[in-house]
């Protein structure tokens, strides 16, 4: 059975940072690519990341460019995105997400079930 959990999730105030993380189970997480997606109150839920499986190679939307990094620990079967200079815009529920391949990702194959983040003084 396919699991995708995410942690690490919570409150911070702007300009803090913040690491969230997601234990994979049920496949093989180095044949795939992992992103990170996101949902803003009353909007559409995005990409923010995505690391490749075949070289890590990685992808992240213009608004967390320089901000946010995306990575991968196989042998742990995690993938963690390290979060910086955080602003309120950032708030929203974080989605990790897998697919088989390589990233840039159309359609994810499997995504959890979300962790809160809010940015907020």
């Amino acid at each position: 059975q396919v699991q995708l959990v995410e942690s690490g999730g919570g409150l911070v105030q702007p300009g803090g940072s913040l690491r969230i993380s997601c234990a994979a189970s049920g496949f093989t997480l180095d044949r795939y690519a992992l992103g990170w997606l996101r949902q803003a109150p009353g909007k559409e839920r995005t990409g923010v990341s995505c690391i490749s499986s075949s070289d890590g190679s990685t992808y992240y939307a213009d608004s967390v460019k320089g901000r946010f990094t995306i990575s991968r620990d196989n042998v742990k079967n995690t993938v963690y995105l390290q979060m910086l200079s955080l602003k309120p815009e950032d708030t929203g529920v974080y989605y990790c997400a897998a697919a088989y391949g390589n990233c840039p990702v159309s359609a994810y194959d499997y995504y959890g079930q979300g962790t809160q983040v809010t940015v907020s003084s």
